[in-house]
C-alpha cells in the first residue's frame, strides 16, 4: 500500500498584501490541501467566525494557526503574549487545526521568556494541539548583528517537544538546514517551505530560487513517512497582479509535490524524520 501523501498547505501570509480571503481563494484554485492562518493585522485573520466561513465556502481546511508573535502584531489579541499563545491554541482547536506555530520570545519580553518553555509544554496538552517552536535568525542593521530572541534563534539549543523548520530562516541565519533537520528529529512536526540566498533579510523565495536544500529536505521527509504538514510560505508582495502571485504559488506547490515523492529508501513507516 502506498504511503499517504504529505499535505501541502498555503500560508495566508504568502498572498500579502492581499487579504486572508485571497489566501483561501488561491489555495482552492491551485489545489492546495489547506491553509495556515497567519494571525496578524488583517481584521479577518483575528475573527474566527469569519475564518470559519471562508474555510467552509472554499472547502479548504485550516491545518495550522500561526500565533501573532511578529513585532508588528504585539497588540493583536491584547498585550499579554501568554494570553495570545493560549488564545491561538483555543482558536486552532475550534478550527480543527492540529498545529500552532510559535516564535521564541523576544529578549525584551523578559517575563514571557521566563515562562515560555513551561507555557509551550503545558498549553496544548488539554486539546490535542501541537505547539511548534520555529527556528528564527539574527537581525543585521548596518554593521551590527544581534539576536532578538531569548535565549537564541535556534530552538533546538533549548529543546522542545515539537518544532517548525523554516528554510528561509536557515538561510538568513547561515544555519545548516539539514543539520537542523537532524537535530529536530522526531520533534519536527511542521515545515515552512521557502528559500533564501543567505542575504541578511528574510527573503522567502520560491523554493529552488535560493541556496537552501529544499528538494533534499522534502525528499528526506517523504522517505521517512513524515506525519506533519508542508506549508508554502513565500514572499509575493512584489507581484503586480493576481496572475503573477498565482504563478509563484503554483510553482511552489508543484516543487513541493514533485519532491515529496518517496525514493523507496524510506525508513520504517510512521517515522517523523530521518535519522
Amino acid at each position: 500500500m502506498a504511503a499517504p501523501a504529505i499535505p501541502v498547505a498555503l500560508s495566508t501570509a504568502s498572498v500579502y498584501p492581499e487579504s486572508v480571503r485571497a489566501g483561501f481563494e488561491l489555495a482552492a484554485e491551485l489545489g492546495y490541501d489547506g491553509v495556515e492562518l497567519m494571525v496578524w493585522t488583517d481584521p479577518v485573520s483575528q475573527d474566527m467566525a469569519a475564518v470559519g466561513r471562508l474555510a467552509e465556502r472554499f472547502a479548504i481546511p485550516v491545518v495550522a494557526v500561526h500565533a501573532p508573535c511578529l513585532a508588528v502584531t504585539q497588540r493583536v489579541w491584547g498585550a499579554d503574549p501568554v494570553q495570545r499563545l493560549r488564545r491561538s491554541v483555543a482558536v486552532a482547536a475550534d478550527l480543527g487545526a492540529r498545529t500552532v506555530v510559535l516564535h521564541p520570545a523576544f529578549r525584551w519580553q523578559r517575563r514571557y521568556a521566563d515562562v515560555f518553555a513551561e507555557e509551550v509544554a503545558r498549553a496544548g496538552t488539554s486539546c490535542g494541539v501541537l505547539l511548534t517552536v520555529e527556528n528564527m535568525f539574527p537581525v543585521t542593521r548596518g554593521r551590527v548583528t544581534a539576536t532578538p530572541y531569548d535565549p537564541g534563534h535556534d530552538p533546538t539549543a533549548v529543546g522542545y517537544a515539537h518544532y517548525t523548520l523554516d528554510l528561509s530562516h536557515t538561510a538568513v541565519a547561515g544555519d545548516d538546514a539539514l543539520a537542523m533537520l537532524r537535530r529536530m528529529g522526531e520533534g519536527l512536526a511542521h515545515l515552512h517551505l521557502g528559500d533564501g540566498t543567505g542575504a541578511h533579510r528574510d527573503e522567502h523565495l520560491v523554493p529552488g530560487r535560493g541556496t537552501q536544500p529544499c528538494a533534499e529536505v522534502l525528499q528526506r521527509l517523504a522517505d521517512a513517512g513524515f506525519g506533519g504538514v508542508v506549508v508554502a510560505e513565500i514572499n509575493t508582495r512584489g507581484c503586480r497582479t493576481r496572475y503573477e502571485r498565482a504563478a509563484m504559488l503554483a510553482e511552489t506547490l508543484l516543487f513541493a509535490r514533485l519532491h515529496l515523492q518517496a525514493s523507496g529508501a524510506a525508513s520504517a513507516p510512521g517515522a517523523s524524520v530521518p535519522s
